[in-house]
């Protein structure tokens, strides 16, 4: 295991800059994930930690040694990558045990490590086959498998679930978490999939356009984004989104002409501000039209998920997504009702896109009138 510290890092080709001063601290034994859109950076990090990227700025250390200038083979890291990158031509032993024999480890130890590889990543029946008599689960665990044999103190994981199929994805989350956490080593594992992120990660990294958008726990991003980016590329449905200000007094945001409860210590401090105000769909609530506290809006089309539904209804042009059940309320073109509690309101600045409150992320508190007569 060792902590990695990452300091003001910055990467530029040419005049583009792709990263900008990068600062992060993973803690040995954490599992880290590092999710955003493609092109934001990520991969380039996750390269810039194993060595096969230089560092235009700044310093990385991994286990208190500075590593800008050591060669990838010394800075005890191991990568996965998304393409597998096995070879063809050799056996999965082979494979699993490559690194091994260009070290000149022993051909009994090298024997030894690859039969306890391949006990831990399931392929101890496998071991004479090659590559093209494997499934794309059973290629990913020998790119696995090929990792943990150097017994590294970090390992390094580049979208390594994207080329599998979705069944395949699920099963091989599973099996990853459960070799960090037999394992304990020190784990990095970049993606732009939210639903990897979230079940994997102890410590969640955000990023957008080279710039470290948020770090904490999957909760915590979830409950509390920190900027309106993160809102929107955090949860299925994503966020929904109205453009707003905060009325006199500090107490409503105006949708549609109807006012909005919100928090009134938050509006308080940012009263007749302009602000883009967020909801989650698994908030929001449909009710029948003319109910008391609801926005009158128009089903637009529904999504059937099996075990639930989207419903999207339209508010004068502007589209809410909403989560649930209330299956009479859910016909095409019907008029409904759609409530937005109050505690569960997200205010950011219309300018910045930066959250404006520094309150908890969960209020727990008693609904309150989500409407104003």
């Amino acid at each position: 295991m060792a902590e990695i510290n990452i300091r003001n890092v910055r990467k530029s080709y040419g005049r583009t800059q792709i990263l900008h001063g990068v600062d992060l601290d993973f803690k040995s034994g954490e599992f880290v994930v590092i999710l955003g859109p493609s092109g934001c950076g990520k991969s380039t990090l996750l390269r810039m930690i194993a060595g096969l990227e230089e560092i235009s700025a700044g310093e990385i250390s991994i286990d208190g040694t500075v590593v800008n200038n050591l060669e990838p083979r010394d800075r005890g890291c191991s990568m996965v990558f998304q393409n597998y990158a096995l070879y063809p031509h050799m056996n999965v032993a082979a494979n699993i045990g490559y690194a091994l024999k260009v070290a000149g480890v022993p051909r009994a130890e090298r024997d030894r490590r690859i039969s306890e590889t391949a006990r831990i990543v399931g392929l101890e029946e496998m071991l004479d086959r090659k590559p093209a008599q494997l499934s794309g689960g059973q290629r990913q665990r020998v790119a696995m498998g090929r990792a943990i044999i150097r017994e590294p103190k970090v390992f390094l994981f580049d979208e390594p679930l994207s080329n599998l199929d979705a069944k395949l994805r699920v099963q091989m989350r599973v099996e990853i978490r459960r070799l960090h956490k037999r394992l304990s080593a020190t784990s990095v594992f970049v993606t732009h999939d939210q639903v990897e992120a979230m079940t994997l990660a102890d410590k969640l990294i955000v990023m957008n356009k080279g710039h470290v958008e948020q770090v904490g726990t999957p909760l915590e991003i979830y409950h509390r984004p920190r900027t309106r980016f993160v809102g929107t590329f955090i949860g299925s449905p994503a966020m929904n989104f109205f453009d707003s200000t905060i009325a006199p007094g500090g107490k409503f945001v105006l949708l549609d002409g109807i006012q909005i409860a919100i928090d009134p210590v938050l509006g308080r401090d940012n009263a007749d501000n302009a602000v883009s105000a967020g909801i989650r769909p698994e908030h929001c609530r449909l009710v029948k039209a003319g109910t008391a506290n609801s926005v009158p809006a128009t089903v637009d089309f529904v999504e059937e998920l099996g075990s639930g539904r989207n419903v999207h209804v339209d508010i004068d042009g502007t589209i809410f997504a909403v989560s649930g059940d209330e299956s009479q309320l859910f016909k095409t073109g019907a008029t409904v009702g759609l409530q937005l509690p109050s505690e569960h309101i997200h205010l950011f600045s219309r300018d910045t896109g930066l959250r404006l409150d520094d309150a908890p992320a969960l209020k727990h508190t008693t609904n309150q009138s989500t409407v104003a007569a």
